[in-house]
């Protein structure tokens, strides 16, 4: 039984999934709203689910990149929770998981060609991103990238290419018009895309070191100054 945890984007999502199965989940896809809710979703699905706590076999979060604030607390909140029951810890990078989301849409059908692109915005112009194959096989490591005409030529003159999250809409503005890009406007990040890869890691018992383990942001975090008042 394992408790699993996504607040990297707008999505404060929390999911149980029992030997790979999601049993129950909650989520709610609006920004600034994660530290209100994460525990209370928490707790609702222990509830709704008739288990303890204690049942629990190990706690599974999306670990970035991300937002700065979101990862924070969702990794916090992990911990606490590992520490508090002396469960593993398990980090599943959110690139990764949100592929996994596409992988397993039965909404969409995907061809054995084509390429998966998670993005995450990163603002202005810049989102983090990877790319996958259909099979969910890394073919372009995490980084952030600015945007511009030019971003995936080698990959889009030879394939056709998936753009999806809430960084995608950046790369439709200067991409759109490329006939083999596309993209999924609807796509909406969930803990339920943690399942494959926590079954996976729990199974190896490639756990995290609860007291040392850090989010993964990629790039530093910049904090916005506030305009003067007229």
């Amino acid at each position: 039984m394992i408790l699993q945890i996504e607040t990297a984007t707008a999505s404060c999502s929390v999911a149980l999934a029992k030997d790979g199965n999601v049993i129950a989940f909650k989520q709610v896809n609006e920004r600034n709203i994660h530290a209100e809710v994460i525990t209370k979703f928490i707790d609702e699905l222990i509830v709704s689910a008739g288990i303890n706590y204690n049942d629990l076999d190990a706690v599974a979060v999306s670990c970035g990149p991300g937002s700065y604030t979101g990862l924070r607390i969702g990794i916090s909140t992990a911990k606490g929770l590992c520490f508090a029951l002396d469960k593993p810890l398990i980090a599943i990078e959110t690139l990764e998981a949100m592929a996994q989301g596409i992988i397993s849409n039965s909404d969409y059908s995907l061809t054995s060609d084509t390429l998966l692109c998670p993005m995450i915005d990163a603002r202005r112009m810049e989102v983090f991103t990877a790319v996958f194959t259909a099979s969910g096989e890394r073919i372009k490591d995490t980084s952030a990238d600015i945007i511009d005409e030019h971003s995936f030529g080698d990959l889009l003159a030879n394939n056709k290419m998936l753009f999806f999250g809430d960084g995608a809409e950046k790369c439709r503005q200067v991409l759109g018009n490329n006939p083999n890009a596309m993209f999924f406007p609807d796509f909406i990040n969930s803990a339920v895309y943690l399942t494959q890869k926590a079954a996976e890691k729990y199974k190896n018992a490639e756990f995290e070191n609860v007291g040392y383990f850090e989010p993964y942001y990629l790039k530093d975090f910049i904090a916005g100054k506030k305009k003067s008042p007229l």
